[in-house]
């Protein structure tokens, strides 16, 4: 069996699809804390302020979302309704009634302003 092949600089980059570069940028990088990296084109760069962490490359497209997304962003916080707050004061909407509980986690689905689902998930105590 052959070898995994390293990846350019060994990183991830995760790679999402949008309709508006920079209203998608402005929410996304305020939900992570990131900063835009490069002059926007059809992609926009977001990378972490303090260089650790998975770089985020919006991808501007021409078709809407339809369907659930079968990839999705994982956003781990301490204080579960404080982050969905946070998050919905920045353009997501919540698309759960109620926390969705599991194994003694409980998240939140939500969606960014181009409909793209993400969780925000609070780990068990």
């Amino acid at each position: 069996m052959r070898e995994p092949q390293r990846y350019l600089n060994g990183e991830l980059v995760v790679v999402v699809d949008v309709a508006d570069l920079d209203r998608s940028a402005t929410f996304w990088t305020q939900v992570l804390g990131y900063e835009r990296d490069g002059d926007p084109g059809v992609y926009q760069a977001l990378v972490p302020r303090d260089g650790v962490g998975v770089e985020v490359l919006l991808q501007k497209v021409g078709d809407r979302k339809a369907g659930k997304n079968r990839v999705h962003l994982d956003l781990r916080t301490s204080d579960l309704e404080a982050e969905v707050a946070r998050v919905r004061e920045l353009g997501a909407r919540v698309l759960t009634d109620e926390p969705v509980a599991e194994a003694g986690w409980s998240w939140h689905v939500l969606a960014d302003p181009d409909g793209n689902e993400f969780c925000v998930l609070q780990p068990p105590a």
